[in-house]
């Protein structure tokens, strides 16, 4: 768990600002205020002083974004208690699922869809698009800033990919990989329209970035699926549990 826990604290500052406030790496994302993009990750075993986490809480205050953290519990036992006796409240847990390569399974595109990476431009519109109506978010205009962050993340690694429904070029769901380090990855952003939801292909998508990665040497990819109903589609590719993250904020 701390190799995964150390993954995220390595990955997390890409295109973002990072402050190291006590026990904490707080990390903020410019230009967005959005609570899932802007939390903090504790050291392993941290136990922070009351102080400590006073000034955590006042460096995101003072930049008027929601107090917040994301850690894997395991690495840091202590630090929800600690936390609730500051007044932080607990947001959600979520489970920690792992995949290594004896254990995946692939799962190939349903009939009359493919996944692949996106070529060009509006590829990568289509696919945020799709991402964002997935989780229940406006579709959202992507900025040229928008493609420019995707270039750049796919120049260090990060693998993304699209699902095209065939008969009408639209593209319907997407899904990330995150830059390999020390041999780990995460998989993520894994989003289906509604309409084209119970096919497979959230598991096919799954799949696709899990499948590129091993290829690519990693020796071990994880995920946080959402509820029960995702961690059993991420099951058929193989993905086991393998502890809880938990989110948590002070409003």
């Amino acid at each position: 768990m701390s190799a995964i826990q150390t993954y995220v604290r390595k990955t997390a500052p890409r295109g973002r600002h990072t402050e190291q406030v006590g026990p904490f790496l707080a990390t903020y994302s410019p230009g967005t205020a959005h609570p899932m993009l802007n939390y903090a990750i504790p050291d392993d075993g941290a136990k922070p002083t009351t102080a400590e986490i006073d000034a955590l809480t006042e460096a995101f205050r003072q930049r008027g974004l929601l107090p917040r953290l994301e850690y894997f519990t395991d690495v840091a036992p202590d630090l929800e208690n600690l936390l609730v006796g500051a007044g932080y409240v607990l947001e959600r847990r979520v489970a920690l699922m792992t995949c290594v390569p004896a254990r995946f399974a692939d799962r190939p595109a349903p009939g009359g869809y493919a996944i692949r990476e996106p070529e060009s431009d509006d590829d990568y519109r289509g696919m945020r698009a799709a991402q964002n109506q997935a989780y229940g978010e406006p579709a959202g205009e992507v900025t040229g800033q928008d493609l420019e962050k995707a270039k750049k993340s796919k120049a260090a690694g990060v693998v993304s990919a699209l699902v095209e429904h065939l008969a009408t070029g639209e593209v319907v769901g997407g899904g990330v990989a995150l830059e390999i380090v020390d041999g780990t990855t995460e998989v993520a952003g894994i989003g289906v329209l509604d309409s084209h939801r119970r096919r497979g292909l959230a598991g096919a998508l799954t799949a696709f970035l899990t499948r590129d990665a091993f290829a690519k040497g990693a020796q071990s990819a994880f995920l946080t699926p959402g509820d029960g109903e995702i961690q059993r589609i991420y099951a058929r590719v193989g993905y086991q549990p393998a502890g809880e993250c938990v989110h948590i904020s002070l409003s």
